[in-house]
């Protein structure tokens, strides 16, 4: 027998533990060489494991382990083959010996080479799972026609899953969905997620660390719905995809943040570091959690390819395919809490950032206007910003400076 022994690679400079997700292999399954056997999830992105060797798969470790860098995780037994078990003891009877020269005569086919055209591989079904789409309705580009994992995110992300079927008439004994009950005292115990946890150390550090501010305003959107009314069509017909806010809001925010860059700027000890570019972190609502992948070189980039780049991040964070890469760096955030209704908040600052800009929900209001009562669609704007960092004076600025692009978007086209 012999064994190969599968331990935690080294993933990035900062990770040192990650948790063990999710098994993508039973145990005692064959595997391939470099075909997936887990997920690790780590602090900012899901991982998975590819088998160093072909054999059985042996499990150590299960799900839910927090895993140090370097633990043993599995075993592959190499001694074992394709389609083949490990060899009996027993002697064989006489009467099968010409059945095994027929099969001797002919190699059993390896796993990977029994999947039907459209069958999914462990993660790509994962993924397609998660967003409801039908295997049927994806077409393979793996061997033999086989769903692969890049297959399932390309679907989820242009929503090409096949039409629901029409729920069937429920029968009479189905089971009733469990409700709470008068005076219930239930409780239940999960473990937090790596990712939570994570995010709840790193809030509490912002808090602890930080010299954390928060300046409002507000914002007349009229000016920039307008321009969406009138140039969405035209715009969509270009580009392919539509002008949404977030890409206005974040060139008005990188057009500043080179203006002022002490708001762009980080602590590393006892020294600042400026940049001349703004990569500008995209606050992400996930199963999971909210991430937080930067767009880079805001400030050298178009509409259009500002909200491609969200659109792919967000397809991807919601599917747990974000790598380590496109979750490195950011200098400053914006997060939108509107989208779930939100009217004003105080955000946190995503550490080593200086900064982070809060969306909150256009509403209606009457506002006064040249002397007269008019109904505009209002937003509150909320700046938290690190105080060791950015004076006051220079927080109200910046966002006086985003809200008057925003009011008229002409002067951010024409870079004024």
């Amino acid at each position: 027998m012999s064994i190969v022994e599968m331990k935690v690679p080294v993933i990035g400079e900062s990770i040192a533990e990650v948790t063990l997700s999710q098994w993508l292999k039973e145990d005692g399954d064959y595997v391939a060489l470099d075909e997936s056997i887990c997920e690790f999830e780590s602090d900012k992105a899901t991982l998975e494991f590819p088998a160093e060797a072909a054999g059985k798969l042996i499990y150590v470790a299960q799900e839910g382990d927090d895993l140090e860098i370097g633990a043993l995780v599995a075993k592959i037994d190499t001694s074992v083959q394709a389609g083949k078990e490990e060899k009996s003891t027993a002697p064989a009877p006489e009467v099968a010996a010409p059945k095994a020269e027929a099969e001797a005569a002919s190699p059993a086919p390896t796993k990977s080479d029994s999947y039907a055209a459209g069958t999914p591989s462990p993660a790509a079904a994962k993924i397609l799972k998660e967003n409801g789409i039908a295997a049927t309705a994806v077409s393979g580009s793996g061997r033999d026609g086989r769903i692969t994992k890049e297959d399932a995110v390309q679907a989820a992300n242009n929503k090409t899953s096949a039409p629901a079927p029409a729920p069937k008439k429920a029968a009479a004994a189905a089971p009733v969905a469990k409700t709470a009950s008068a005076f219930s005292r239930d409780e239940n115990r999960k473990k937090m997620s790596r990712m939570r946890r994570t995010i709840a150390k790193r809030l509490v550090q912002a808090k602890n660390e930080t010299a954390m501010l928060t300046t409002f305003n507000e914002v007349d959107l009229k000016g920039v719905m307008d321009l969406r009314k009138k140039y969405q069509e035209q715009f969509v017909e270009k580009y392919g995809i539509k002008l949404g806010f977030m890409s206005l809001f974040a060139k008005a925010c990188a057009k500043v943040l080179l203006e002022m860059p002490d708001v762009n700027a980080f602590i590393d000890g006892n020294e600042l570091i400026y940049h001349d570019y703004a990569d500008i972190s995209i606050a992400i609502s996930t199963p999971t959690g909210l991430v937080v992948p930067p767009v880079h070189n805001v400030e050298s980039l178009g509409f259009a390819e500002i909200e491609h780049k969200i659109k792919e991040l967000a397809g991807k964070a919601r599917n747990g395919t974000l790598t380590l890469d496109e979750m490195q760096g950011g200098t400053f955030t914006i997060t939108n809490g509107g989208i779930f209704g939100s009217l004003i908040s105080t955000p946190i600052i995503n550490l080593p950032q200086s900064a982070i800009l809060g969306m909150h929900g256009i509403k209606n209001r009457p506002v006064a206007i040249n002397g007269e009562i008019v109904i505009r669609p209002m937003m509150y704007l909320a700046l938290s910003y690190d105080h060791r960092v950015v004076d006051g004076s220079t927080s109200v600025t910046f966002l006086v400076k985003v809200k008057e692009l925003l009011e008229d978007p002409v002067r951010l086209l024409l870079d004024l």
